[in-house]
């Protein structure tokens, strides 16, 4: 994010006044805005995990939910002036933990949303769920409503490793909630990580396989990072070393395509038309509407790209509302820094993008970053022709050198 993050509701600005100031004429010069997805963020789990860095606080007791679904709504349409006239390909709502939600208040949640936003005929509408919180009756209500795609965290079906990670399901749990889910869904997600403390090869290969054997759609296999200000960084397990990890990506390319599984982006496997189309969105630089605690937007205007972030403690979130001001912070991404923006997450994609593409939806030409381009194309981490621009198998290995390459200084 380019200059300091302005507050708009310190400034007077209402998101009517917002939106014309977006308007104005700028260094970009966008022929066409990108798809728009909507993301809802809830913001309460049953317990934090060590290993997660992500906006999330336990539940003490109960969470309010009348006066959180009171503050979405709120909050979507203070922002419609900001996308007005744009229509929704997809929705995520994700946490934390949105299968807390009472099955009244996704189904409130989802209405309101339809009263506010013009909706593409075959929108995807995922929502996260945690095997610990599944209710078969609530996952029918919920299919019901609406939600035609379930992100289910699995994370292991070893109950020791799931211990390890401080989960509140155990082996059998996570079996249970994939029955479920495939009773009600057709299009669903199962989230594993490897590279576990104390995980060997072979119960890695044991997890992997257990979770093609479930047929999900679609899969998500991260390595467990140590992320910064998570209780696992501050007391480190023991974790398999970097050979070890290595022989585990090895098995799961080996276990992925055998399974007819396509590997089409950094973490991402799926099935033949199975792709996420929400993330797909983010990997190919389209926008966002970012609502809830600590959600994140991007947002394309014709002659400027902005970001914002809402303000992320939930009771903050709560009080600021009220007031009509959930924005924190707010600033545009400068010229320099759209190429790099680009080129980390394009490039997390295994087949990469169409040349044009980087036009589109930075509104800039390619040239801005042919030295860059060159630079990695001499070291044979990039390939690209008058079509496609992707990363090598070389690339794809050494990815964060790759888009580090797209840093301006």
């Amino acid at each position: 994010m380019s200059d300091q993050p302005t507050q708009p509701g310190q400034q007077g600005q209402g998101p009517a006044q917002a939106a014309l100031a977006f308007l104005k004429p700028g260094s970009l010069q966008l022929t066409a805005l990108p798809p728009l997805s909507l993301y809802v963020h809830f913001p309460w789990c049953v317990k934090k995990c060590p290993y997660c860095d992500f906006n999330s606080h336990e539940v003490k007791g109960s969470f309010p939910e009348d006066a959180y679904l009171d503050a979405l709504r709120a909050d979507l349409e203070s922002a419609l002036p900001l996308i007005w006239g744009r229509k929704i390909y997809s929705i995520f709502i994700g946490g934390g933990t949105p299968s807390l939600l009472s099955a009244a208040g996704l189904d409130r949640l989802l209405s309101d949303i339809r009263t506010l936003l013009p909706m593409d005929v075959d929108i995807e509408i995922t929502m996260e769920a945690n095997p610990g919180t599944f209710e078969a009756e609530k996952f029918k209500s919920y299919r019901v409503s609406g939600i035609n795609r379930l992100s289910i965290g699995i994370q292991s079906f070893n109950s020791t490793h799931l211990a390890a990670l401080g989960r509140i399901h155990d082996g059998d749990q996570a079996r249970k909630a994939v029955d479920i889910a495939h009773a009600n869904f057709d299009n669903f997600n199962l989230d594993l990580m490897y590279a576990l403390p104390s995980q060997s090869v072979d119960e890695a290969r044991r997890d992997i396989q257990t979770a093609i054997d479930c047929a999900p759609p679609h899969l998500s296999l991260y390595h467990l990072t140590l992320e910064p200000n998570t209780l696992f960084a501050k007391y480190p397990p023991a974790v398999p070393d970097d050979d070890v990890s290595a022989d585990m990506q090895d098995m799961i390319t080996e276990l992925t395509t055998a399974a007819g599984y396509q590997h089409y982006e950094v973490s991402a496997y799926a099935k033949p038309k199975h792709q996420a189309r929400h993330n797909l969105n983010y990997w190919q630089f389209g926008d966002y509407l970012g609502i809830g605690a600590g959600a994140h937007s991007k947002l394309s205007f014709p002659h400027r790209i902005v970001r914002q972030m809402r303000h992320k403690h939930p009771q903050t979130y709560l009080e600021k509302m009220r007031t009509g001001n959930a924005i924190q912070e707010e600033g545009e991404i400068s010229r320099d820094a759209l190429g790099f923006e680009f080129m980390l997450n394009a490039l997390r994609l295994q087949d990469g993008f169409p040349a044009n593409l980087f036009a589109e939806r930075t509104g800039m030409g390619i040239n801005n970053i042919d030295a860059a381009l060159n630079e990695a194309e001499k070291k044979g981490l990039l390939y690209r022709d008058h079509m496609n621009i992707r990363p090598t198998e070389l690339g794809r290995r050494f990815l964060n050198d790759l888009q580090e390459m797209f840093l301006v200084e």
